[in-house]
């Protein structure tokens, strides 16, 4: 192995495209595998602190296990109903596997990564390196220290602690290790990168292996209707591993990965957004009373009863906010864009946001699963609404200000839900009135002389959000302006099966912009709410199958060059699967 540490690393584990990454992750942080088994990204110790292993953007550090022979092939799958993830190569001599985890489920202050390597079928050489750079790859590892066949050390802020790698030596400020296996031999590999005293004995590997599979099946749901049941629980298993103990869920794991190169469009996604959170809420409640159905909920309430009217449309997984965008000087980043860190979110209103929260509660009230303080979250949401609707809002694309037609549908949807569900009794009239005026408003300035929803005032163009509030029963599914707005955006933003969002300017779609997954998957319960059964199983299936290997999603994808683009793996995206999932195998029926 290369000595040099600046660039060794860099030269050895390149990024690669998307659909190559899987993810491992255990509620408080995620890591992203390489097919060479570089893990090339993680933020140590929660979601939104800096990164150890930024090689993905540039950034120095990595932990690579990956065959010592130079000639392989890469593989790898989850293991059903889990993010227990086997990287797997065949060599020029035999095979070898990875099975890799973060312990689950994880603690907020330690990380604890689980790597096992095995010798399937023949002797193997396996070369593993380990460069913990706290800082986004500011901070070396110091300290090192070999006793009782365990590494110590430090990076920045945070106390690391290596064992089953007794053998490994320093070379350059790094660790370095060649394991030599016989057929059928495991071997296994336990980092923890803690920002508080580590505990006084190493982790178990077998304690730590056993804990996490246990951990695992007792969070997925159990089978139930699904079109997709494979790919339906490793979507909710997804969306699990990116929320945290307190029911925060994050939107990607990753930050800076470009929605199109050279664009500037490159955000960081390690936060949570409250309108994710209720479309994940509301698409668990499709199929049952689940764990994360009442994490959104919980998480989503907190933020309502303290901020009310002046909700954000982010927060850290912790609650607090999130931290102003600025970029990462002296990182190259992932190909075709820069690095930046927080988010220009925090100074945006996003009126639809208090819709989907009612939209969420109502979900949860039909499965008895709201509490008393969560039915005053649901009067915050009401009130909020009520003191708002006349202001123009950043909407579900964070655009301009402007009185967005989808913003004050999805409240008119939210509103018509909550009122059904026994919006406090005597309430329910109130949300009702209110959600009639909202859809007058909406028609007085928002309705296309064709008969459709537009945009906004002044924006007549489609907008394929536009097909969710009829969805979720803002209007009934035979509204002629629904009706026209189905034709129009099936007429205007469909090509080759997928859906973009809107037309930016006159350019092919596919130039402006990747097709929007999100909105494909909505266009399958668009479709199914009409009747057109087989027309929305295409529609889901075609979607569901823009992923790699490891079956992540994103936000885009690119249809010419059959890419994934934006930041991975997109939780928005998964919930609307899981969700198109459980309704296409079941008649249509109102949320």
């Amino acid at each position: 192995m290369s000595k040099d540490t600046s660039s060794g690393v860099a030269t050895q584990f390149p990024p690669h495209v998307l659909r190559e990454y899987a993810l491992i992750a255990d509620g408080e942080r995620g890591a992203m595998i390489g097919p060479r088994g570089d893990i090339a990204w993680m933020c140590a110790p929660q979601w939104h602190s800096e990164a150890v292993f930024a090689s993905l953007i540039g950034g120095e550090g990595c932990y690579a296990v990956t065959p010592a022979d130079s000639r392989f092939v890469w593989g790898g799958y989850y293991e059903d109903g889990s993010l227990i993830w086997r990287s797997r190569w065949i060599t020029t001599s035999g095979e070898i596997e990875c099975r890799e985890a973060l312990a689950y489920p994880g603690d907020p202050t330690t990380a604890v990564l689980l790597r096992r390597v095995e010798a399937v079928k023949a002797p193997a050489r396996v070369r593993v390196l380990l460069d913990v750079r706290a800082g986004f790859g500011r901070h070396r590892m110091t300290g090192l220290h070999l006793g009782d066949g365990i590494w110590t050390g430090r990076t920045g802020p945070l106390r690391l602690r290596w064992s089953g790698a007794g053998q490994a030596r320093e070379h350059g400020g790094r660790l370095e290790l060649l394991l030599e296996l016989t057929p059928g031999e495991q071997h296994d590999l336990v980092l923890e990168a803690s920002a508080q005293d580590l505990a006084r004995e190493p982790v178990p590997a077998e304690q730590a292996w056993e804990g996490t599979e246990a951990a695992w099946r007792a969070t997925l749901p159990p089978a139930s209707v699904s079109l997709a049941p494979r790919a339906s629980r490793h979507s909710y298993g997804v969306l699990a591993g990116l929320t945290s103990h307190g029911g925060g869920m994050v939107a990607a794991a990753t930050m800076s990965l470009p929605e199109r190169a050279e664009a500037g469009r490159n955000y960081d996604y390690r936060y949570v957004w409250i309108r994710d959170q209720c479309y994940t809420g509301q698409a668990v409640a499709a199929d049952g009373p689940h764990r994360l159905l009442d994490d959104a909920v919980s998480f989503v309430a907190a933020r309502l009863l303290d901020d009310g009217p002046q909700l954000k449309p982010a927060y850290r997984v912790d609650g607090g906010p999130v931290p102003d965008e600025h970029p990462l000087p002296g990182l190259p980043g992932y190909p075709g864009s820069s690095p930046k860190t927080g988010n220009w979110v925090n100074q945006q209103f996003q009126l639809d946001a208090l819709g989907e929260a009612l939209l969420l509660f109502a979900a949860a009230a039909r499965h008895d699963h709201l509490d008393s303080w969560h039915w005053r979250a649901v009067e915050a949401a009401v009130a909020a609404i009520k003191a708002r609707q006349g202001d123009p809002d950043a909407g579900v694309w964070e655009l301009d200000d402007k009185r967005w037609a989808h913003s004050r549908l999805t409240c008119v949807a939210g509103l018509r839900a909550i009122a059904a569900a026994g919006a406090a009794g005597r309430r329910a009239g109130e949300c009702e009135a209110l959600a009639d005026a909202l859809l007058a408003d909406a028609a007085h300035d928002c309705l296309h002389p064709a008969g459709r929803w537009q945009r906004a005032p002044g924006d007549e163009r489609v907008d394929a959000a536009l097909l969710l509030p009829a969805i979720r029963g803002a209007t009934s599914a035979g509204d002629s302006r629904a009706l026209a707005t189905l034709r129009a955006v099936r007429d205007d933003l469909v090509r080759d099966g997928y859906l973009y969002r809107f037309r930016h300017d006159q350019r092919p779609l596919h130039e402006a912009e990747g097709a929007f997954l999100l909105c494909g998957f909505i266009m399958a319960l668009a479709l199914q709410q009409q009747g057109a059964e087989k027309q929305a199983v295409g529609w889901f299936e075609r979607n569901r199958a823009a992923c790699g290997p490891p079956g992540l999603l994103t936000e885009e994808f690119d249809v010419i060059q059959r890419q994934l683009r934006g930041n991975t793996p997109q939780a928005f995206v998964h919930a609307l699967l899981f969700e198109s999932a459980a309704r296409l195998a079941r008649p249509w029926q109102l949320p």
